[in-house]
C-alpha cells in the first residue's frame, strides 16, 4: 500500500464524510499529545461514528478554526466534552458531542491492531504523568 501524505484539512474532512456514511477510516496521525498509546507518525488508527461517546473514548474532534485534534474523553456533562491527550500533562479543550468526527475502535501498531481502553489507570496517573512521560521519551522514542 502507498503511503500518502494529506493536508489535515482535506483527510479529516474526507475522513468525517466517510465516517458519517458508516464507514471506517484508517489514518496516521501525526505529534505526541496521544503518547504512549499512540505513537505520532508510526502508529495509525481506525475510526468509525458511534451513536455515542463516553468517558475514555479517544475520539476525533473538530474544534474552532478548524482544528482537529485526536485526544480522550476525560469529563462529559450531558452534550459538553472536556479532552486532554493522553501526552499532555496540562491543557484541555472542550467541545461538544456534536463535534465528535469519530472514535477509534482501533489502533495499529506495526502488525499488531490493539484495542484501545478507556484509559481509567492512565487518567488516575496524571499526577504522576510528567515523570512517566519523561522515562517513556528516554527510552522508548
Amino acid at each position: 500500500m502507498d503511503k500518502r501524505v494529506v493536508a489535515n484539512q482535506v483527510l479529516l474532512e474526507d475522513a468525517a464524510k466517510l465516517m458519517e456514511e458508516g464507514r471506517e477510516v484508517n489514518f496516521t496521525p501525526l505529534g505526541s499529545s496521544m503518547l504512549p498509546f499512540i505513537k505520532g507518525g508510526k502508529d495509525s488508527v481506525i475510526l468509525r461514528k458511534m451513536p455515542s461517546v463516553e468517558v475514555g473514548d479517544i475520539v476525533l474532534v473538530r474544534l474552532e478554526g478548524p482544528r482537529y485534534v485526536l485526544h480522550r474523553i476525560i469529563c462529559k456533562d450531558g452534550d459538553s466534552l472536556t479532552l486532554m491527550g493522553d501526552g499532555n500533562i496540562a491543557g484541555t479543550e472542550r467541545c461538544s458531542t456534536s463535534d465528535v468526527l469519530g472514535t477509534v475502535t482501533a489502533i495499529i501498531k506495526g502488525k499488531r491492531k490493539v484495542t484501545p481502553g478507556n484509559g481509567k489507570w492512565w487518567r488516575t496517573l496524571k499526577p504522576l504523568r510528567r515523570y512517566i512521560l519523561a522515562i517513556y521519551r528516554r527510552i522508548a522514542i
